[in-house]
């Protein structure tokens, strides 16, 4: 009986897995097909890429009198970096509709790669202005998205309010724009991976029950935007893992 049980189970577990890889390839194709009509350029990049790799990888073997044993891996490392391609061109497309978006900051934090502890809207004004809290090895960092003149009296109040509980941890400021100063919504990422790190696993786990007792403050603002195409930031994510 058990034994009969594991085989439905296993049998169900295979038939998951068949239509999960069904999903991510039916999302690739939808977000290949809606890139390719904004961007005209797509088709002949990815190709290029692909025969210049390729080439590359094949006369590399003629110089080493194994041109027919590299060619396959050529290949593989063209339509790799055909794909890499086409993952990038789809992010640099959805930030650029996301960007001056109520809500942008709270949706790209959403998307952060790693172990980011993103608390979304931990203040806000009812202009839609908001501050997000992100907890990682650099410490505390407060994202604030809206119009300058009110993000940074926002952003001054919650770094005092952290203050009294995180002692000597760094609090970090960040204003996502495009002025000088701030971190335009597409570098946000990047600017998050260049921070020092100054906390292990271990005390980012304290630092976040600490903070955990923290209400959030301010007006109700949304957990971020769905900008159009959106969809195609998590198929670049399902590519990259690919």
């Amino acid at each position: 009986m058990a034994e009969k049980r594991d085989k439905e189970a296993a049998k169900q577990a295979k038939k998951e897995k068949r239509a999960a890889g069904k999903a991510r390839r039916g999302q690739i194709f939808q977000a290949f097909h809606m890139q390719r009509k904004e961007d005209k350029a797509l088709i002949p990049l990815m190709l290029g890429t692909f025969l210049v790799i390729a080439g590359l990888v094949f006369l590399l073997g003629m110089w080493l009198g194994i041109k027919w044993l590299l060619l396959p891996l050529g290949i593989l490392l063209g339509v790799l970096g055909a794909i890499i391609l086409f993952g990038r061109r789809v992010q640099k497309n959805v930030f650029a509709k996301a960007e001056g978006q109520p809500g942008a900051g709270a949706w790209a934090l959403d998307n952060l790669r790693g172990k980011w502890r993103v608390t979304q809207t931990v203040a806000a004004t009812t202009q839609l202005d908001a501050v997000h809290r992100v907890l990682g090895g650099p410490g505390v960092v407060l994202v604030a998205e809206g119009a300058p003149h009110r993000v940074k009296n926002l952003l001054s109040q919650e770094k005092k309010r952290i203050a009294r509980l995180v002692g000597e941890t760094p609090i970090y400021e960040v204003i996502i724009g495009d002025e000088e100063g701030q971190v335009p919504l597409r570098k946000l990422q990047n600017h998050l991976m260049k921070l020092p790190r100054n906390l292990k696993g271990p005390q980012v786990d304290a630092l976040e029950t600490k903070l955990s007792a923290l209400g959030n403050r301010g007006a109700a603002m949304p957990k971020g935007p769905m900008p159009q195409g959106a969809k195609m930031r998590n198929v670049q994510r399902t590519v990259r893992r690919r």
